[in-house]
């Protein structure tokens, strides 16, 4: 097939922007050569720092079409005739009229002849330019109002060796006078000037001899095997950042990796330190000794091959690194000049949230959460107030000012100055964990209190202030939050009631209190709760409203826990009939449960009993419509078949057994005492008829489903379960 090659070269792009870009262009061409008839064979893009480029496999021209459309009746007037003369491209004197079965209809007779594949994608291309979707766009020069990521140089656009002809522009506006043409330009400083090309080929190589890497999977990898090298020579190795790798391979054309030394005087850093100043300030990249520590080089990945070999760059950089040392050495030892808890009384003027209060009083609230799960999770209470004390107060300090990344990490380093417990040292660091799903969660008991009422109170606070997430955002990352309770919960097999959890970190706040004039803190998720059907316990430790936004926000947190099972692999069907079955909010317990009802579920036991249950439920809906609903209750006395005593028999066996190992957590005995009800169950449904002439047996047998259903449902809800 011909090959369409179209390169939009630019000023340079942002390298954060690049990949999406592609992205979006190959979709947009994929699109719009669909919409216009032509099948692409192949399309794919590559980018770089001041091109995105397109290559793909088009027929020669569009296919002949011609179709016939029925529409709305002869006699038609209004939206009916306009919208199908809309959608046909016709008058209304070129529809012809015909009878069917009585009745005069619109028939549009619709023929488009072929079209040569250059005069489509002159039409369709400066379209798709126009419309194009980065994130953020300029206007330069001139009149024109075509915009862009930066300004728009040339566009070289060839189909089967030959230049399309178009340009962009429309109407009055001269759309910066741009044309496409055979014409790119090779590397900026190394091989500037224009050069023509015949086909993408011709492009790849000429390029690749101007100085200009075009793949950015090659450009990422010319990176990444070319500083490890620069490294290994010095018994060394590369910090792993694979986010900088693409971000600088985004950065040049011709990627030239040099080595450059750290000053000694700035070894005594901490290397998290050093590193962020190098990755933020200026993209280089940290090295370190097999054991571990900070070693005193750099990377950095030049865009020219200097005659020199780089050593002028190197020696630049060098200048440009102590200076940036110096910088972070300033705040570094003006911080240490007083202790950690010193910083304390500013982040009662920082505010956390408008709803929420400051920071002061966010920290104030955590010192008591982490106290109250800290001796639910086996931790010391004081150790754990004390690192909540703590947590935040690196907040306030000029390094952090300086470098937000590096919050909590500082912390550390600053109690440990201090002479704090190690354990609170490392829960100050650790506390913000995970960060991601690539991040470790926290092991220290007194760690995992901290880190877990940082996520609560950020959860509770939010929802209750009715700053939830939504379809199309998540401001404050609670979903994060919300992941970040589960990891921590399931990763360490922690057993914790996330009701009353949530429950006191609500409590935390004046708000939840009385102590404020806002009786609508919380109101909005208790309410929902409600509508969906919660109603709170009697015996409960919590007022009903509490309870209820407790169980709204636990609702959140099991629907995260299912998208990250789903993520797994697992069967989150399993994962809902479990919590729709109650047996409290303990999510290790749960997941135990769940596990087991898995496996019940795969076996043959358990897939027939699952049959059996939708059969039951399916008729008690029906029948509870007609005279419900149904009570679990049953009188021997009418039992008229043997199959109803069998069931009734085996109900009253497998529920004691059923119940003893829940309570003993046992979950696999509790499959086993339902799998007791397989035999029974389908000789019931074999012989017997549930809708008897005889009232009196049809509402027993029904009760009989009725206690099935129940006896199940103390396991789980297997209407939950899919397929």
């Amino acid at each position: 097939m011909p090959e369409l090659l179209l390169e939009l070269f630019s000023e340079e792009i942002p390298a954060r922007m690049q990949a999406r870009a592609a992205e979006d262009l190959q979709r947009l061409m994929g699109e719009a050569l669909k919409g216009a008839g032509l099948q692409a064979a192949s399309l794919r893009t590559l980018y770089g720092p001041r091109r995105l480029t397109l290559v793909a496999e088009l027929p020669e021209g569009t296919a002949e079409v011609r179709e016939e459309r029925r529409g709305p009746r002869a006699d038609a007037t209004g939206p009916a005739l306009e919208g199908f003369l809309r959608s046909t491209g016709l008058t209304r004197d070129q529809l012809e009229t015909r009878e069917v079965k009585g009745t005069a209809y619109l028939y549009a007779v619709i023929h488009r002849p072929g079209r040569p594949t250059p005069a489509v994608l002159a039409e369709i291309i400066p379209n798709l330019l126009r419309r194009f979707p980065w994130p953020k766009s300029m206007r330069w020069g001139g009149t024109s109002g075509f915009i862009w990521v930066r300004p728009l140089k040339r566009i070289l656009c060839l189909f089967n060796g030959a230049v399309v002809p178009f340009s962009l522009a429309n109407g009055e506006d001269d759309g910066h006078g741009l044309v496409a043409a055979n014409l790119t330009e090779g590397h900026r400083i190394l091989s500037p000037g224009a050069f023509a090309v015949a086909d993408y080929a011709d492009y790849a190589a000429q390029l690749a001899g101007r100085h200009v890497v075009i793949d950015p999977a090659e450009r990422a990898k010319l990176v990444r095997d070319g500083i490890a090298a620069l490294a290994a020579a010095e018994g060394v190795e590369v910090v792993p950042d694979e986010g900088l790798v693409a971000e600088v391979a985004g950065l040049v054309e011709w990627p030239v990796p040099l080595l450059g030394r750290i000053d000694d005087a700035f070894m005594d850093l901490p290397p998290e330190l050093m590193r962020t100043t190098m990755r933020v300030n200026q993209r280089y990249f940290a090295l370190r000794r097999p054991d571990g520590t900070a070693a005193p080089f750099f990377a950095v990945v030049s865009n020219i091959a200097a005659k020199d070999g780089g050593r002028a760059v190197v020696g630049g950089n060098e200048r440009v690194l102590r200076a940036r040392l110096s910088d972070a050495r300033f705040f570094w030892d003006l911080d240490r000049r007083q202790t950690l808890e010193s910083y304390l009384p500013k982040l009662d003027g920082v505010v956390f949230h408008a709803k929420l209060g400051s920071q002061g009083q966010r920290v104030r609230r955590l010192e008591r959460l982490a106290r109250w799960l800290a001796g639910r999770l086996g931790a010391d209470p004081s150790l754990a107030a004390r690192a909540a004390r703590l947590a935040k107060a690196d907040l306030a300090t000029g390094l952090v000012g300086e470098f937000p990344e590096l919050q909590g990490i500082i912390g550390r380093y600053y109690a440990a100055k201090d002479g704090e417990d190690p354990r609170v040292a490392e829960a100050v660091a650790a506390h913000y964990r995970p960060m991601g799903p690539g991040d470790s969660v926290p092991e220290e008991p007194v760690a995992v209190a901290v880190a877990l009422a940082d996520k609560l109170d950020q959860l509770a606070g939010f929802f209750a202030a009715d700053e939830r997430p939504t379809g199309s955002g998540d401001p404050y990352a609670l979903r994060r939050a919300a992941l970040g309770v589960i990891r921590i919960l399931r990763e360490n097999g922690l057993r914790l009631s996330l009701s009353d959890a949530l429950a006191e970190a609500f409590f935390g706040y004046p708000q939840a209190v009385g102590m404020t004039a806002e009786p609508e803190f919380g109101m909005a998720v208790a309410q929902e709760a409600m509508k969906n059907g919660f109603r709170p316990d009697p015996k409960s430790d919590h007022p009903p409203m509490v309870a209820a936004f407790a169980a709204g926000l636990l609702d959140f947190l099991a629907d995260r826990l299912r998208v990250q099972l789903r993520a797994e692999g697992e069967r989150h069907d399993v994962l809902a009939a479990t919590f729709s079955a109650g047996g409290g909010d303990d999510l290790v317990r749960l997941l135990a449960r769940a596990s087991a009802l898995r496996g019940f579920l795969e076996g043959e036991d358990g897939a027939n009993l699952l049959a059996a249950a939708r059969r039951a439920a399916n008729i008690l809906r029906i029948e509870d419509k007609k005279d419900g609903p149904h009570r679990p209750e049953t009188d021997p006395a009418l039992f008229a078949a043997e199959e109803e005593r069998a069931l009734s028999a085996a109900l009253d066996a497998a529920l004691p057994k059923a119940h003893a190992a829940l309570a003993a957590e046992d979950d696999g005995a509790a499959m086993l005492a339902l799998a007791e009800l397989r035999a029974p169950v389908d000789a019931f449904f074999d012989k017997v008829v549930v809708n008897d002439a005889d009232a009196r047996l049809r509402r027993n047998r029904l009760g009989l489903l009725a206690r099935l259903r129940d006896a199940i449902d103390q396991v789980a809800d297997f209407s939950k379960i899919e397929g």
